[in-house]
């Protein structure tokens, strides 16, 4: 059986790759989950499993291109080694434009319309992210600045590398997704069709600008400064605002413009 060294120190066995398996886990979850919205959302039986075998793989794909591409510099000597996403590298920005590919795919394939689809499946690839963040723990990475505090070196503020202790930045986010998960899951009836998007946007895309800011693996554009996570999550959320500024304040009063009565001259 083939193993791979564990960035804790450890060895983890691919077979059994904590990272593959907490991935499966959190898609099989949102799957299952997801099936109960089916019929409120009046999409056919068994959407949720179409959504599935369509939007992993090219999910996959984009998250792996996507880090790849930002860190290129690393595979450039050993291309074939971009392939090894047991090692870890999926990138979830990546993840989410590929997988919404396979949304729009599904969608004209099926004759579905893409914002149910979209609603149907967000809330839980919160969920998803959440669980597979722990992923990160096991393959150490996604892990913040140095904690040099000695009363701050605890988990889950912080997490034991080499011995050396940094911000355990892939917990806040694990926690932070959670949270964004009982938010969507518990608004989602409330939801007119399509604002499933916009709002993950918000509720996933402020804590990851926050979070982003704090780690030391972050990947750049280019040779500046500037971290790809936070300036599509910054451009995400501002786009999430318009869409609820459009739809709830400025559509709305339109029709109370054009109904109102001419000043009398």
């Amino acid at each position: 059986m083939r193993r791979s060294p564990g960035r804790w120190g450890g060895q983890v066995d691919l077979v059994f790759n904590p990272y593959g398996w907490l991935i499966a886990l959190g898609i099989l979850t949102a799957v299952l989950l997801a099936r109960r919205d089916e019929k409120r959302l009046g999409l056919p039986k068994d959407t949720a499993i179409d959504v599935a075998l369509t939007v992993v793989p090219l999910g996959v794909l984009g998250a792996r291109l996507y880090y790849v591409l930002f860190r290129w510099s690393v595979y450039a000597a050993n291309p074939i080694s971009a392939l090894y996403i047991w090692e870890g590298g999926l990138a979830i920005y990546g993840g989410l434009i590929g997988g919404f590919l396979g949304l729009v795919l599904l969608s004209r394939v099926k004759r579905l319309k893409l914002p149910a689809l979209i609603d149907l499946i967000i809330p839980y690839v919160l969920l998803a992210q959440a669980i597979g963040r722990w992923g990160n723990y096991f393959n150490g990475e996604a892990y913040g600045q140095p904690v040099l505090e000695a009363a701050l070196q605890f988990f889950p503020y912080a997490v034991n590398v080499g011995g050396e202790w940094f911000q355990a930045t892939f917990f806040y986010e694990s926690a932070a997704d959670l949270v964004g998960f009982l938010i969507l899951f518990f608004t989602r009836k409330r939801w007119r069709l399509g604002d499933g998007l916009p709002l993950y946007c918000i509720v996933y895309g402020i804590p990851r600008a926050v979070i982003e800011g704090m780690r030391s693996d972050s990947l750049y554009i280019g040779g500046t400064g500037i971290r790809v996570s936070q300036l599509l999550s910054a451009v995400l959320v501002a786009l999430a605002c318009g869409h609820f500024l459009y739809r709830y304040v400025i559509k709305r009063r339109k029709p109370l413009e054009q109904n109102a009565v001419p000043p009398a001259h």
